[in-house]
């Protein structure tokens, strides 16, 4: 055991991730997203795609949980059901594209999805009309497919609902929630397929630590009357990382 810990801690980029972890971890804590868009363009640098995800999907299964109490209270429960729902069924095909990809193309795929969110969010898109079911389980659909090849199951939710006219806390809520669902559908679909490996789910471990302090400190520093603060923050570091994760700068 002691062994295995001295190769998880020399992996290349190891401390580089702990920051990665921490900060995603914050990030998540205060705005209910963004920890895919801030940790997997740094991860990909240093680890294969299904290390990159696996690491993710370890560390996001523990992180989030002392903030989960709370959001369940304020979900809309139907609605994170229908995501769900919907990436159950989408996530296995997402990850059999990811099995075709090159990893260069999962670098690209991160990096270039997150910041086409950015610019959508910035540029003020709002959806107008209302949150049927069918739109809900198709872009739980959705986010289940890019969760499966690219690791980001929460741009197509987030447009959603940071575009619907759902209070703030119900947003942060439903997003948390659902992304936690789709992490453990992600767990089970990549051990399904064989791709859950020692030394990566070892080292999402350890991330865990650094990502858990990130979430408590993020969702200490949440207060609905700063929404907008939050928001240009988390769009601000999620940028930084999305562009330093083009293969084209390494």
């Amino acid at each position: 055991m002691v062994q295995a810990l001295a190769d998880v801690t020399a992996t290349e980029g190891f401390w580089v991730l702990v920051v990665a972890a921490l900060v995603a971890g914050a990030v998540r804590g205060f705005s209910g997203f963004g920890t895919a868009m801030v940790y997997l363009p740094v991860a990909g640098q240093f680890l294969s795609p299904f290390a990159a995800l696996t690491t993710l999907m370890i560390m996001d299964l523990v992180g989030p949980l002392p903030n989960i109490p709370k959001a369940i209270r304020t979900i809309h429960t139907r609605d994170v059901l229908r995501l769900s729902l919907g990436a159950l069924v989408a996530v296995p095909f997402g990850v059999l594209v990811l099995e075709l990809i090159a990893p260069e193309m999962f670098r690209y795929g991160v990096s270039l999805i997150s910041i086409t969110l950015l610019i959508l969010l910035i540029a003020g898109i709002r959806y107008q009309g209302t949150l049927g079911q069918p739109m809900v389980i198709g872009t739980g659909a959705l986010g289940g497919l890019l969760a499966g090849s690219v690791g980001l199951p929460g741009p197509p939710v987030i447009m959603l609902y940071m575009a619907s006219a759902h209070p703030a806390a119900v947003i942060r809520a439903n997003i948390m929630v659902y992304l936690l669902l789709t992490d453990v559908i992600m767990i089970a679909v990549l051990g399904f397929n064989g791709h859950l490996v020692a030394t990566a789910v070892l080292l999402g471990a350890m991330l865990t630590v650094p990502y858990l302090i990130g979430n408590v400190l993020g969702g200490y520093m949440f207060a609905p009357g700063y929404e907008r603060s939050y928001r240009a923050v988390a769009y601000i570091i999620i940028a930084i990382s999305a562009l330093n994760g083009l293969p084209v700068f390494d």
